[in-house]
């Protein structure tokens, strides 16, 4: 069985997933898994608010200055990938978000305004809309 310090120092190294009481205090700081083309989003403080931007995806590791071809906007096709915000002016919590705007750029797509929740589990909902239309996808704590 393992020792309590030993336990405590894996949390705070990341080695062991948060706990469901970790996961309600609110911390949506810090690197996120995506789930789409091995992306990873850091989330951080932006003032007051929470932005987050692109720091890794498979096609990043293979083309490090890949820009936004799929960006439905073809002045912005020229910005690199590799630190675009992607999330931005997210205020509230502890569990609940909403901020905007929110991009995509698997598809290109973005949307005015969004919104995050972070679950029980750890894991984190994010929703961008557009009018009534919205898209949801699960993030999960990058360790």
């Amino acid at each position: 069985m393992k020792s309590f310090k030993t336990i405590a120092l894996a949390c705070t190294l990341g080695l062991l997933p948060l706990s469901p009481a970790a996961a309600q205090s609110g911390d949506i700081t810090g690197l996120w898994n995506t789930g789409s083309e091995g992306g990873k989003v850091e989330i951080y403080r932006c003032g007051k608010a929470y932005c987050g931007k692109i720091v890794d995806a498979a096609r990043l590791r293979t083309n490090p200055d890949l820009r936004d071809v799929r960006n439905s906007d073809p002045n912005l096709r020229t910005r690199r990938l590799k630190g675009l915000v992607v999330l931005r002016d997210f205020t509230g919590g502890p569990t609940n978000w909403t901020g905007g705007p929110v991009y995509d750029p698997e598809t290109g797509d973005g949307a005015s305004s969004g919104k995050l929740k972070l679950q029980a589990d750890g894991k984190l909902q994010v929703k961008g809309c557009v009018a009534i239309f919205c898209r949801t996808k699960v993030w999960t704590r990058a360790r």
